[in-house]
């Protein structure tokens, strides 16, 4: 495709209802396009939140992808996905977008359901060259020439899935495009010019006839042939990574092309047209992005403006919520205060400080601080491995992506029975980001495990006393807490160590024992107060451990009432009720009836917290009404 020089006047991002209508236009027009584009971003972010800096960072290679390719027949696969608004604006969401992360709007992820151009749906990171090799292969196998592009930041790099699949790739010799998007590297602008000057000329149609004539005509002349050609292959390999970056690709088997600046559309499309119609086995070109780009709060602080709230587009500031302390910070407060009385305490990342609470840890421990990257598996035996020489380790991921580590968990940690403390943030729904971020299935897939101690605070005091008890601990633990604000109530001075496996009772009764964990206990205490109003005597006990289990105390209530209601921000399928019903089944106790609340078996989409509660019937009005069906029977 050669690029239009003629200026269609007028052109605007109202007028693009499909990338199609990109590919008459010329760099001028498509420059102004790109402009809309980060206007409509920045404007719309600022009400609904999101992923504001990951999406502005690419705006001109998300214009040059479907400019140059046939999409969506050629599918573009985006890492993690974050930074694919562009990408919806241009492919028939405009109207919708305005809706972005909002109950029952446009997801912030790319979504099977809402586009044909969402070539495949992405939460979490590292996964798409996997996928868009699969997708090569797949089409090879039919004889569809389309191609599959994955686009990948450098920091989904960190992840040993990426490199299995570069692995495979090369080995496969597939047609398969990897885009770097490297928005972290410093590289000046003589380097950049000359890199992107050799990619260009690398790519194209000549060199490329050139090489494969003096590679068959060498061939051609046995014996010394292939050494001729291993010298050319050597020289040339050699000026590249004098200039590049790319020998660890090259050694992939991948050709690779690049630094080629992110944000010069005169660079990034003729680069791209080359490796469309003259590249062939897989490729991976560099491209060097700035993390909110265009508007200077982000480009001066990109981490900030990573994932936000509503805020004020003039200053940056973010909208003033809700003043109440978080139960994220009050875990970094927390862990911050142990460590300076414990030298041994240490602290994991998977490339979330800020996120997970750790900011001020790293500032003030840097040598007892480690950002391991996108790498959750590592991050686990990593904390094992310290564990061995005597350290506490606690690992700080979310829910969600301590998904990815399972078999490090059991493996690593709890058969050789470590003390390494997982602290599992976002446990339950999260809001805006949806089913690849809902914490609701650590209940399910930890309680099983042999050696692990399991506890889940029901408010942000109980929340930093449990992280003082799992530091003292001789084995495993994990500690479950929910995203958003505490219930407000005041912390502790002195942290106490609780007794494993004690639960408290909160309230007697004789009626009926409603049985929450975690962050539905405060809910269920409502409810409690709204049944006594019915004429219902309900106790409440907050179980605190959900390894192990209060056996005494809950059967004791249970055979009491002759009624229990678990309720869980979970998946009930082997979650903490079927743990409950595990319990009365141990101790004979099967005159009990039981009704449990948790989250259905589908995947929960993006919305509200209060709003995902009540739709799964884990609110204190639902709790009032499981307990009112259960009295009836």
């Amino acid at each position: 495709m050669t690029i239009n020089s003629t200026v269609c006047s007028g052109t605007r991002l109202k007028d693009i209802q499909s990338p199609q209508d990109l590919r008459n236009l010329s760099i001028p027009e498509l420059d102004i396009i790109a402009s809309d584009l980060r206007d409509t971003i920045i404007r719309t972010t600022s009400k609904t939140g999101g992923h504001l800096a990951p999406s502005l960072g690419v705006v001109e290679l998300t214009l040059a992808l479907h400019y140059v390719f046939n999409t969506p027949q050629d599918k573009l696969v985006w890492d993690v996905g974050h930074q694919t608004y562009a990408h919806k604006l241009l492919t028939g969401r405009q109207d919708q977008f305005h809706t972005l992360r909002q109950y029952k709007g446009l997801s912030g992820f790319p979504k099977f359901k809402e586009s044909e151009y969402d070539a495949f749906e992405t939460g979490h990171s590292s996964t798409s060259i996997s996928a868009a090799l699969g997708m090569t292969v797949g089409k090879d196998m039919q004889g569809d020439t389309n191609r599959a592009i994955a686009i990948i930041g450098d920091g989904s790099m960190t992840a040993g899935l990426a490199f299995e699949a570069l692995n495979q790739a090369g080995h496969l010799d597939k047609d398969l495009i990897v885009i770097l998007n490297d928005n972290e590297m410093s590289i000046s602008p003589n380097v950049g010019a000359m890199s992107s000057f050799l990619s260009r000329q690398l790519t194209s149609k000549t060199v490329r006839r050139l090489r494969k004539h003096i590679s068959t005509r060498l061939k051609e002349l046995h014996g010394v042939g292939d050494r001729f050609l291993n010298v050319l292959k050597k020289s040339e390999e050699n000026i590249k990574s004098f200039f590049t970056p790319g020998m660890l690709f090259e050694a992939l088997k991948f050709y690779y092309i690049g630094p080629i600046p992110g944000h010069d559309l005169e660079d990034l499309i003729p680069t791209l047209e080359n490796i469309r119609d003259h590249v062939d086995g897989p490729v991976l070109v560099h491209v060097l992005t700035q993390k909110g780009k265009g508007y200077e709060p982000a480009e001066k602080n990109p981490g900030n403006y990573h994932g936000v709230g509503p805020f004020n587009i003039k200053t940056g500031i973010p909208t003033p919520s809700s003043g109440t302390t978080s139960y994220t910070e009050v875990f970094g407060e927390t862990l911050c205060r142990i460590a300076r009385s414990n030298p041994q305490v240490a602290a994991i990342s998977a490339a979330m400080p800020a996120g997970t609470g750790l900011t001020e840890f790293a500032k003030e421990f840097p040598d007892r601080f480690f950002d391991v990257g996108i790498a959750e598996q590592h991050a686990v035996t990593f904390a094992a491995g310290l564990a061995c020489e005597g350290i506490r380790p606690v690992v700080a991921i979310y829910s969600s992506f301590f998904q990815r580590a399972l078999d490090q968990i059991i493996h690593d940690v709890c058969i050789p029975n470590l003390p390494v403390t997982l602290a599992i943030d976002r446990g339950g729904v999260v809001g805006d980001d949806g089913p690849t971020h809902h914490g609701v299935f650590d209940i399910s897939f930890l309680r099983f495990i042999p050696n692990i101690t399991y506890m889940a605070p029901k408010d942000e005091n109980e929340l930093q006393h449990m992280l003082h008890t799992a530091i003292t601990l001789p084995g495993p633990a994990a500690i479950r807490y929910p995203r958003g604000a505490g219930e407000d109530v005041d912390l502790d001075q002195k942290l106490t160590v609780l007794e494993p496996g004690k639960a408290e009772l909160l309230r007697e009764g004789n009626d009926i024992l409603l049985l929450p964990i975690g962050n539905r206990v405060y809910p269920a205490l409502r409810a409690a107060e709204g049944l006594e109003k019915l004429g219902i005597d309900a106790a409440v006990i907050n179980p605190r451990f959900i390894k192990p289990l209060d056996s005494e105390l809950i059967c004791h209530w249970a055979e009491r009432t002759g009624r229990v209601v678990t309720v869980e921000d979970n998946v009930l399928h082997g979650g903490f009720g079927s743990l409950v019903l595990e319990l009365l089944s141990a101790n004979r106790l099967f005159t009990v009836k039981t009704h449990l609340l948790g989250h259905p078996d589908h995947f929960i989409e993006h919305g509200p917290q209060k709003t995902l509660w009540k739709n799964s019937r884990l609110d204190s009005p639902a709790i009032i009404n499981a307990a009112m069906e259960l009295m009836k029977e």
